[in-house]
């Protein structure tokens, strides 16, 4: 059923708002999502970001963390005062960082399934007779010899294992052949 005519009220712009701070409120409100699980797990919403870094034992600041030490050695200072150590309460967080920091890094570069099949096809056809390759139909970049040579050698470099499999089944095949 529709609204009765003139029961709505026009809304009129709040000239004593302050957008600015209305803004800002709502973007401290609004907590950034934190990408570390093991960071995010072990948070406390009801502390500050200082005192959850405190407790996982993790600084704020670096500079205050591992503070540069003054060139000049004064003789007069006897006793120098240390800081007392902040108590860390979620220790495990940091040890699982440093496991993950250890971790070797995993190779994230491959090549397209495009060029590998170039590759094998060219190598198959025409062995190492680049000029050949050159001038082959399946040439739909017009590789010159030296571009297709080089990426002959990008797939030799990038998967040697795959590349002498790859060979050895040629071998076979012509022996099969012959």
């Amino acid at each position: 059923m529709p609204k009765a005519k003139g029961k709505t009220r026009r809304q009129k712009f709040g000239y004593s708002v302050n957008r600015k701070r209305l803004n800002r409120n709502a973007r401290r409100k609004a907590a950034p999502r934190i990408e570390c699980s093991h960071i995010r797990h072990a948070w406390d919403h009801a502390k500050s970001v200082r005192q959850n870094l405190a407790e996982m034992g993790l600084a704020v600041d670096p500079n205050r963390a591992v503070p540069l030490r003054k060139r000049k050695v004064k003789a007069m200072e006897v006793d120098t005062e240390e800081r007392p150590k902040e108590l860390v309460l979620k220790p495990y967080v940091l040890n699982d960082l440093e496991a993950e920091a250890s971790l070797p890094e995993k190779k994230g570069n491959t090549l397209s399934r495009d060029l590998i099949d170039y590759v094998r096809y060219m190598v198959e056809n025409h062995g190492e007779d680049y000029k050949a390759m050159a001038r082959d139909e399946k040439n739909y970049y017009q590789d010159t010899p030296k571009q297709i040579r080089n990426k002959i050698n990008v797939y030799k470099r990038f998967y040697p294992a795959e590349w002498q499999d790859f060979l050895d089944s040629l071998q076979k095949s012509k022996m099969e052949v012959a």
